[in-house]
């Protein structure tokens, strides 16, 4: 067992490793990711408009993954404080960059090289918020717990962890005809394991991009298991992965497409479209002692009597 889990901590390492040179060789095209399509656009103010809900003028924000200061400037924006850590150092010099002589650099405290796997430095309870946009908990792999456990250590008591991590039937649908291709290229065993698991690793690709993706309920477990709770889930899109040329029409009259975002943000946050967009957005906070003691009651008494595990958009539930 020992030597399962060191190999497994040691193929953690290397991903996350893969991972970080692929956004240091990616560089700037990062800050144009969600900006390059309609897809993208609306996915930025689904974004945008979910962490608007949590933060609030004055609050001190780690911010990890942060990239070339996208989100950053968002947090500024809204009155925030912010410590900006990437663990690529490419993308850590662009968000300087990026923001340096602009009202939001005033609202950074510092920047530093951090792996969403490792925030030991930070003091329980030292920020009202952490956002960890982008994926990060994506990258860590096996310590996805871990490394989310470690977020709500240094979140302040009814503070909230805001993140986005990876959809795997959304991305499924919306890619489908290269997801096709790939399965072609790997084979079907492979391929199973991908829409098993989620896990991108099974590409077998040493130098790309990889991740693991989740479905919701995946995602409300991995929460639970951390010790924290989902109290907000969105989808980053619903509609706007649909036909592109309804949506240019749409988005050239103004008036209309304001309306339709907000159709398409309501869309985002129904519990049977979660699942459906490129990424899962969430916002949890640490459960508490009763309520761990309840949930660990629950499941010990769902494994003696058989019971299974479905999801809800709170977070997960025990059924017998």
């Amino acid at each position: 067992m020992i030597k399962i889990l060191a190999i497994m901590c040691a193929m953690t390492i290397e991903a996350r490793q893969q991972v970080a040179r692929y956004y240091d060789a990616y560089g700037d095209a990062e800050w144009h990711r969600l900006t390059g399509d309609v897809a993208g656009r609306v996915s930025l103010e689904v974004h945008r408009r979910f962490l608007a809900r949590f933060v609030r003028p004055g609050h001190r924000v780690l911010e990890v993954g942060a990239g070339p200061g996208r989100f950053t400037a968002e947090l500024a924006a809204l009155g925030a404080s912010v410590v900006v850590t990437d663990f690529s150092p490419v993308q850590l010099a662009l968000n300087e960059e990026r923001l340096r002589g602009g009202a939001a650099e005033s609202s950074v405290e510092r920047r530093e090289v951090v792996d969403v796997c490792d925030t030991s430095r930070y003091a329980d309870g030292e920020f009202d918020l952490v956002l960890v946009y982008g994926g990060p908990l994506s990258y860590a792999f096996e310590q996805a717990r871990d490394a989310l456990s470690g977020l709500l250590r240094i979140t302040r008591p009814g503070g909230q962890v805001v993140g986005s991590v990876m959809s795997l039937l959304g991305t499924w649908r919306h890619f489908l005809p290269g997801a096709v291709k790939v399965a072609e290229a790997i084979g079907e065993d492979a391929n199973d394991l991908i829409l098993r698991t989620g896990d991108l690793r099974h590409k077998g690709d040493q130098d790309g991009h990889v991740c693991r993706m989740f479905r919701h309920r995946e995602l409300a477990e991995l929460v639970q298991d951390a010790g924290g709770e989902i109290v907000a889930a969105s989808a980053s899109n619903w509609a706007t992965l649909g036909d592109r040329e309804a949506l240019a029409a749409l988005e050239s009259d103004p008036g209309r497409w304001a309306r339709f975002l907000e159709h398409e943000i309501a869309a985002c946050q129904e519990p049977g479209a979660v699942d459906g967009g490129t990424h899962i957005l969430f916002a949890c906070v640490a459960m508490s002692k009763a309520a761990r003691v309840a949930t660990s009651t629950a499941a010990r008494a769902a494994t003696s009597t058989g019971g299974g595990v479905t999801s809800t958009a709170a977070g997960v539930k025990r059924s017998g």
